[in-house]
Formats: C-alpha cells, structure tokens, sequence
C-alpha cells in the first residue's frame, strides 16, 4: 500500500493510513486489491475520518470482482469508476503474499504481444479530497504514474512548469488516460505482428501453419473490441455526472471552482477521445484479420482453378493423341499405313502437328497464361 498526500508544488509519501487531510491538498490511498481485502475495516475507517463516509458494501464488492467490466457509479458522497487496463503485464495475485504477483504468471494463447496484455480491471473511489485505487498486484502503470508523481514535485519540474494534478478526480483521469496510452503503445508490435501473418497468407510461395494463433488473436481483439466498448461507455457516464456537478462558491479553482469543473470536463473529453482511438485500431485489426483469411483462401482457390485449367488444357491436347494411337492399335488385319515403311513418322508427325495447333489455339485463349503472382 502506498500513500501520497498531494499539496501545492509538493507529494509526501507514507506507508501507513493518513489520520487526518492535508491544509491545501488531498489524499490518494493506492493499494493491491487483496491488500484492500485484507485491510477493509482500517480504509473504511480512513474514509470515514477524512471524507465522512465510507463505501457502500456493493460497491466494496466491484472494486474486490477481477471480473468485473469497465462501468461507472456513484453516490451523494463520492464516485465509483471501475476500469479495466490494457497494459503490458499480469494480473495473478499469490494469496499467500498479498500485494505481490505470481513469479509464473499463467500461458496465455495467441500472438505474444496480446498475451502480455493485461485486462484486469482497475477500480477508483474519488472523494472530494480522497483518492482511493483499488489495483491488480505489480500494476506497472500506477507504479509508473507516481514515480512521475513524485518527480512532478520536484524543484526542477516546478521550474520547467509540470503540473501536478489538481485534485482527486483530475488524478483519476491521468491515471485512467495513461492506461489507455498503453495499449497505444503497444498497438505497432501487434499491427507487425498481424502484418506479418498477412504477408504469409497472401505469399503464393509461403505454406501457412499459424491457424491456432491466428485464430486465438481474432478472439484476443474481440475480447478487447468489447472492453474497449466497456471503457467508452464508463467514460461517458462519467461525462455526464461532471454535467451535474454544481460549482461551489467560494471553493477554489482546484477543488470544486468553475476553472477546475472546466478542467476535469477538458481531461474527460480528452480521454474519451483516445479511447475512441484505440476502438477505432482494434477494428481495423479485427477487420485487417478478418479480410487476410478470406483473401487467403480466395488465392488459394484461384491457384487450385489455376491448377485445374492447365491440366484441364494438357487433357485437351493429348485427348485426340490418344484417340490416334487407339485407332492405330486396333486389332484388325488391315489398317491404312499399318504395314508402311513411313507410316509411324506421317503418324508421329500429325500427332505433333495436332498437338502444336492445340497448344497455340489455347494459349491465344489465354488458357495456358502464367499469372503474375507465380
């Protein structure tokens, strides 16, 4: 578990529960959630010394489900936003260690960079000046989020004009937006990837054999298709309860001010759009993968109508050939140019000069045209 308390131009860390708020700041609680399970009854306590109320026992219930989807609720008091990350990592969780991950995480099938995709869903409790987040053990992202915390209040940030986040809420949604930057960073491996797969498919020379993690990828994208779905619509939900909240006069711009209701409708906005982002590339994957299998087994069948049109031609030629050397073979005692001396060669020869027409008679019908692609 770790604890920021986040002040104007300074972040102080600690590892125990605060016991009372900062003058001028808030309060972000991170912790794993079997860390959460294990230590309910002291962060209900906390909440309720720092914000004056404690969680609802459902929504205790979401923030503990590694199942549940990406939504979006909330109370008088504060609001709940459970969202699943799409980020390099995993999300087992050794019980007899809390906090700490699993040193072999569970074989995942499909394409490598979707198996080192983490969907565990991360969940938020945003307080008017408390940020409680619940997440799977070893989340890098928020592990990466407060080193930048911690660096953003550094001097040298200061001067160079790094803000901090200005409140929970504002918090939340750089946490929420960096999770979704992970997977846009992930997305040139997985499109390499796929375009690999492509090549080998549509190559007339290649031999695929990849239909196992061909197939497991086209799961692992609609899978993310549908929790990309889940995120947007979290967002949006989220979007419209900021349109509810009313201004509080005489707050500051940070904590309830026209200025930072503005900001965190900008941030949320901004969010949303890179979701929409990486909706839009999981589709055009989907759609890329979908559209390489169906070119593929149409080049497939075009080399196989290939095939048997050559040899469909080749049994046209030899066809009356063959109707020669029947005749020929009869067994009758008479047969014109059977006992000739020159009989086998004007036999030989118009077998080839039958031949050679039917070739050429072919191969202006384009019958016999060798295609570009072999």
């Amino acid at each position: 578990m770790r604890v920021f308390s986040i002040q104007p131009g300074s972040v102080t860390e600690t590892g125990a529960l605060p016991e009372r708020l900062p003058e001028r700041g808030y309060v972000w609680i991170a912790c794993g959630r079997r860390e959460f399970e294990l230590e309910q009854a002291h962060v209900q306590t906390t909440l309720q010394v720092l914000g004056g109320v404690t969680l609802v026992d459902l929504h205790v219930s979401d923030l503990l489900n590694n199942q549940l989807p990406s939504h979006f609720d909330y109370t008088s008091q504060y609001d709940i936003l459970v969202f699943r990350r799409l980020a390099a990592g995993h999300s087992e969780t050794d019980l007899a260690h809390p906090g700490q991950p699993l040193t072999q995480p569970t074989r995942r099938s499909g394409p490598p960079v979707l198996r080192r995709i983490d969907t565990s869903p991360v969940g938020f409790a945003v307080f008017d000046r408390v940020l409680l987040t619940v997440h799977p053990a070893g989340c890098t992202v928020l592990e990466h989020y407060a080193t930048r915390l911690l660096a953003a209040a550094s001097a040298a940030s200061r001067a160079a004009g790094v803000q901090m986040p200005v409140g929970p809420a504002d918090l939340m949604l750089r946490i929420v937006n960096q999770m979704v930057d992970g997977y846009l960073d992930l997305r040139r491996e997985l499109t390499r990837q796929l375009d690999h797969w492509q090549s080998e498919l549509l190559s007339p020379s290649a031999r695929f054999t990849n239909w196992g993690s061909l197939l497991d990828a086209r799961i692992s994208l609609h899978q993310l298709d549908e929790i990309c779905e889940d995120q947007r619509a979290a967002i949006q939900d989220w979007i419209e309860a900021l349109a509810n909240w009313d201004v509080i006069e005489g707050q500051s711009d940070h904590f309830g001010g026209q200025r930072g209701l503005e900001l965190l409708k900008v941030r949320s906005r901004d969010v949303l759009e890179h979701i929409e982002r990486v909706v839009h590339h999981v589709r055009r994957l989907e759609q890329n993968a979908e559209t390489a299998v169906q070119m593929h087994f149409s080049a497939q069948s075009n080399r196989t109508n290939d095939i048997m049109r050559v040899l469909t031609v080749l049994t046209a030629i030899f066809l009356p050939l063959n109707l020669i050397a029947g005749i020929f073979g009869m067994n009758f005692e008479f047969i014109p140019w059977l006992h000739a001396r020159d009989g086998f060669w004007w036999a030989m020869g118009t077998m080839g000069l039958i031949a050679t027409v039917l070739t050429g008679l072919f191969w202006r019908k384009r019958y016999l045209v060798r295609n570009a692609s072999r």
